[in-house]
């Protein structure tokens, strides 16, 4: 069966502002999803939704056919999520906090040392994680992120904070998800185009 997550109908409000309305989009196994549209309309808290910190209005969400809303753990299980806020601890290096990561999800811990040279921080993973620059937190988030065996990758302007190096390495990481038959969803101001299946959705 090939994986799908299908957004049908799908209504978000913020306060007493409608932000999402009847919204239908379709993302199947190797491809990716660009939410595209102006700031403020609405797309990161379209992938918050989705990611299931927001609540929808009304709607449905199914993965692999089945609604999200009854079955949210095997959803949940099968998510990552890379953000502006990197959700790591300040007072852990970024080994314990990947290590932490690692009891909450099933992770590939055998290939970190690998993964954490690719990203250049090998020689600062046992610093503190909050005297990290805002980039290397960033690619600390990648860490966790590569390191997930999560088919679903939620990407909220992935390529903030990085520079060309770091961003190219974003959108080779997420050509070889989707050549591996992961899913992608992302919102990005910055353009972002990959070697591989993309859907856009336009937020208006």
């Amino acid at each position: 069966m090939t994986a799908s997550l299908i957004g049908r109908s799908l209504c978000l409000f913020r306060g007493d502002r409608c932000l999402i309305q009847d919204l239908d989009f379709t993302v199947q196994e190797a491809e990716m999803l660009v939410v595209e549209g102006p700031n403020g309309i609405g797309k990161t808290s379209l992938l918050r939704g989705i990611a299931g910190l927001l609540g929808f209005e009304s709607g449905d969400l199914l993965w692999n056919g089945d609604s999200v809303r009854d079955h949210y753990q095997t959803f949940r299980a099968d998510l990552v999520w890379f953000a502006h806020r990197v959700g790591f601890k300040g007072d852990l290096n970024l080994q314990e906090n990947l290590s932490f990561e690692s009891g909450l999800r099933t992770t590939a811990n055998a290939r970190r040392d690998e993964v954490l040279e690719r990203l250049g921080l090998s020689g600062i993973s046992n610093l503190p994680f909050r005297s990290l620059s805002a980039g290397q937190q960033r690619r600390g988030a990648l860490a966790r992120m590569l390191l997930s065996t999560a088919k679903v990758w939620i990407l909220d302007e992935p390529l903030t904070n990085l520079d060309k190096e770091g961003q190219a390495l974003v959108i080779a990481f997420i050509e070889a998800h989707i050549r591996q038959g992961g899913l992608c969803l992302a919102a990005s101001h910055q353009p972002l185009k990959i070697d591989g299946a993309t859907r856009r959705v336009m937020l208006s």
